[in-house]
């Protein structure tokens, strides 16, 4: 783990922001720097497997690492663009058209998500909720893997390769409804007041359609009896909120009766310990 001098020099050199009126072209220049140094080490997942770490320990700040990783999706392009041009001439059309599809995936995904600020917030937002779902829920990490890489994928594929209409019939209703919840969301953290009474929270939904602790309490008997995976069914202990630190405090607060007793066991407790000094 960095500490001292060496981390304080990082982290005030990479999370440094230009002066103003330059403040928003910092983040393009975090870009440009994550392009070049993927280019240097030929691989994004090297550059930011490098930082990630940096992030998880403090050094470097998640809105700082999120245009460098943006500029190395952007880099590792100019690899495969470099690999693609040194295809036999018998497939080099093939080969780059591969690699501009690579290309422009990734540059449409930096301007849909980058230069509107609005729209920067959100895959922040994002991690940082992921994040402590991991931190609290360790087997969520597996379970979000297998579930966005691998399960939704192949939902999707499913329904497109049986037909544009089932993917229509059944997807659409399911991204209107994700969209629906995330949009009721924002606004019971934003402007609750503009919701009915019934929908500034979740509390009327079953306990499976609202929080992860259902879940969680199998996938702890499950991970269980695993040797190699026990350690993902032990959970980060939530912390305690003064609330209720205040009120335990309230419930134990002795009555005065109570209190001048105890002062009186104190003082004879005291006597008791001089007068066994002095014998000694």
């Amino acid at each position: 783990m960095l500490k001292g001098s060496v981390a304080s020099v990082i982290k005030k050199t990479i999370n440094y922001d230009f002066p103003y009126p330059l403040t928003f072209l910092t983040g393009y220049v975090a870009m440009l720097a994550g392009a070049g140094m993927t280019l240097i080490v030929q691989s994004s997942s090297v550059f930011t497997s490098i930082l990630t770490p940096l992030v998880g320990v403090g050094v470097i700040s998640i809105e700082r690492m999120y245009p460098l990783t943006l500029g190395s999706n952007l880099g590792t392009t100019g690899t495969s663009v470099l690999a693609a041009f040194a295809s036999p001439p018998a497939t080099l059309a093939v080969a780059l058209q591969t690699s501009l599809i690579h290309l422009f995936f990734n540059l449409s995904g930096f301007i849909l998500w980058y230069p509107i600020p609005f729209l920067r917030k959100l895959p922040i937002s994002a991690a940082k909720v992921l994040g402590e779902t991991t931190a609290t829920y360790r087997w969520f990490a597996i379970f979000y893997i297998l579930f966005v890489f691998f399960l939704i994928p192949g939902f999707v594929f499913l329904l497109s390769w049986l037909g544009w209409q089932y993917l229509a019939g059944i997807g659409g209703p399911i991204f209107v409804t994700f969209v629906a919840i995330i949009f009721i969301n924002v606004l019971q953290n934003k402007a609750p007041k503009s919701l009915p009474a019934g929908m500034r929270d979740w509390s009327w939904l079953p306990e499976p359609m609202r929080s992860l602790a259902p879940l969680d309490r199998v996938m702890r008997k499950v991970l269980g009896i695993i040797p190699c995976c026990r350690s993902l069914a032990t959970n980060v202990e939530s912390p305690v909120e003064p609330a209720t630190v205040l009120k335990d405090l309230q419930q134990t607060t002795f009555s005065d009766d109570e209190k001048e007793k105890d002062m009186k066991n104190d003082d004879n407790a005291v006597v008791l310990s001089v007068v066994s000094f002095k014998e000694d």
